[in-house]
């Protein structure tokens, strides 16, 4: 996988956002926040916005609505459009001013109709239609106030945060985490005695919760969509047990049958547990200035894998507080 390639599907991603932002008030979770900072940098997202005020905000229950000379919002989340990511949404909305509200979210129309029940079969008929989003585009009105007002809902794959040429990490799924001995004990507790599981071992997806297997269908969404970039055709490899569950579940993704069939070349994608190596993985041993930083500086607030450091002592700004 090339290090270009993987750049590219970041920024490629951030460029369809970009082209709708102009003159917008823009709502980015803190998942998307990380990709952008990575990917493009908020500066690029902010000189699409253009004007003279910053309208940049975290997407969160108590987010600042727009005001009145502010009738565009565009809204840019890494997660389902379902629950409660709805009800911030329609709360944000209703007491703003918009007329013109683009909502992109990272998770394709594919996981939306299985998030909703809707039947392999059912969703391979629906194939160039997306129900689901123009539901979403109906409601959007709704909120706003207006039909006639301007609704859009699409899907962007923002799912890297390429923080190095080879380097890439997946911010909205960094609470996904392999499972543990004592979760099979939890995973019986729902399973009738003849199906019990023995071990990690016996786990598949059948075993997991609905909660679960959706977050994973997320993430083998967005990594069919790289795949689709890059023009692979990709061979699956995985060493533990949750990460068997998301290579078949790649390996069988229904969307990506064309995809397969008509890619030109080929990769291999090798998924394992981080529970294999738990001590090395969670380690802080110094022995390298980066560890150094990251051990000693408190984190960037809404991100996942950058730190925070202090420059003002760099500058004449200092205070007598910060003289001490």
């Amino acid at each position: 996988m090339s290090a270009s390639g993987v750049l590219s599907f970041t920024q490629q991603g951030w460029e369809q956002v970009l082209a709708k932002v102009k003159r917008a008030v823009v709502y980015l979770d803190s998942a998307c926040a990380e990709s952008l900072h990575w990917g493009c940098g908020s500066t690029r997202l902010l000189e699409a916005v253009g004007g003279p005020d910053c309208h940049l905000r975290e997407f969160e229950p108590d987010a600042v609505g727009g005001g009145a000379k502010q009738p565009k919002a565009v809204l840019v989340l890494s997660c389902l459009l379902k629950g409660r990511t709805v009800e911030i949404l329609r709360d944000i909305i209703c007491r703003s001013h918009f007329q013109y509200c683009v909502v992109v979210t990272a998770v394709s129309h594919a996981v939306h109709l299985t998030a909703n029940h809707v039947p392999a079969a059912a969703a391979a008929e629906m194939e160039g239609q997306q129900p689901v989003f123009e539901q979403l585009e109906e409601k959007l009105c709704e909120w706003m106030g207006n039909m006639n007002y301007t609704a859009e809902v699409f899907h962007v794959p923002l799912l890297l945060a390429p923080v190095a040429p080879h380097f890439a990490l997946t911010p909205a799924f960094a609470s996904l985490f392999p499972l543990l001995p004592q979760d099979v004990h939890l995973l019986n507790s729902t399973r009738p005695d003849k199906r019990k599981l023995g071990s990690l071992g016996d786990v598949d997806a059948t075993a997991l919760t609905p909660e679960l297997l959706l977050q994973i269908r997320c993430l083998v969404s967005g990594l069919s969509s790289l795949c689709e970039h890059l023009g692979v055709r990709e061979e699956c490899f995985a060493v533990g047990s949750l990460s068997r569950v998301i290579a078949a579940d790649l390996a069988n993704y229904a969307p990506a049958k064309n995809r397969k069939k008509t890619a030109a070349g080929r990769a291999s994608v090798v998924f394992m547990d981080r529970t294999l190596d738990l001590t090395g993985a969670v380690g802080h041993h110094g022995d390298n200035l980066v560890e150094k930083i990251i051990s000693a500086l408190p984190q960037l607030p809404g991100h996942t894998n950058d730190v925070m450091v202090n420059m003002i002592e760099l500058t004449a700004l200092q205070t007598e507080e910060s003289k001490l």
